[in-house]
């Protein structure tokens, strides 16, 4: 397995749209087990294709203290959901920028597996708010793109601060 690269807000490549995913075969599940050791190397509990550079819609999301409950959506859709959510969210491709971002807390859709199965979910906490984060990356969407203008702006040249620093 290898670490990937992900990349960071405000690379234009973020804003690329994700495409659906046709085929299943061992090239995904190397993407998918890839995905997975980058995110949990970065470290990050969710991380969408978008984010390395790959224009699929594929997400690998794990929640769990252990690190060992790994969950895979590959074209997820959201068929609804209720109540909001008040967690404030972060981004790998956003280091070191926490906010809160108006999300459903509970929601339920439907996505297929690594080989091509169906299977519905219903998802709520930070589960469902990691979900919901992660497919606005399929649609080239990063987190900090609800915020104000003005608070995007400070964000922005704070990424860049810390561009300089690291050389």
């Amino acid at each position: 397995m290898a670490i990937l690269t992900i990349l960071h807000y405000p690379d234009a490549r973020l804003q690329q749209i994700a495409e659906p995913v046709t085929s299943f075969d061992a090239e995904l599940q190397k993407l998918v087990r890839n995905m997975a050791e980058t995110m949990y190397a970065a470290p990050g509990i969710g991380l969408a294709a978008t984010q390395v550079d790959v224009h699929r819609q594929i997400i690998v999301v794990d929640i769990s203290e252990q690190r060992d409950q790994l969950a895979v959506f590959v074209n997820p859709a959201i068929l609804g959901g209720e109540g909001v959510s008040d967690l404030e969210e972060g981004c790998l491709s956003v280091p070191g920028i926490y906010d809160r971002i108006p999300r459903m807390d509970r929601i339920y859709g439907q996505a297929l597996d690594v080989f091509g199965n169906s299977f519905s979910f219903e998802l709520e906490g930070l589960l469902s708010v990691c979900l919901q984060h992660e497919m606005d990356h399929l649609r080239g969407r990063v987190f900090v793109e609800y915020l104000s203008r003005l608070k995007q702006d400070r964000i922005l040249s704070k990424l860049r601060k810390q561009q300089k620093r690291l050389g």
